[in-house]
């Protein structure tokens, strides 16, 4: 398995995802969204599993505070240049991707052993 979890420290389930796989004792990389976001490669991996409409968060602060819902912009862009905007976390496993909490797919992916 190699795990990568995208997210940010202060976003609960990002630390509940953080928290399934070290109780689990499974590896993982953890990209905090505050510090670095997602490189365009790594969205293009993630757009494969998910629609560009599905990774925004529409009912985060980050969209509130710059006013998204009234404005027409380019998400894709935004997400690129605003990490903060990305629903989180970003669980990835290879080339399989969750979005949010999602323990259920998790399992499957520790009986795979993938």
């Amino acid at each position: 398995m190699n795990i990568q979890i995208f997210g940010r420290k202060d976003c609960q389930d990002t630390r509940k995802a953080e928290r399934y796989f070290n109780e689990r004792k499974i590896p993982y990389h953890f990209r905090d969204l505050k510090i670095k976001g997602i490189s365009l490669g790594e969205l293009e991996n993630i757009k494969r599993k998910f629609s560009i409409e599905d990774l925004i968060d529409t009912e985060g602060k980050q969209y509130r505070k710059r006013n998204l819902k009234y404005m027409k912009f380019d998400i894709e862009e935004g997400l690129l240049n605003d990490a903060l905007l990305f629903k989180t976390p970003i669980v990835r496993n290879g080339n399989d991707v969750t979005l949010g909490y999602q323990p259920e797919i998790w399992k499957e992916w520790i009986g795979k052993g993938s």
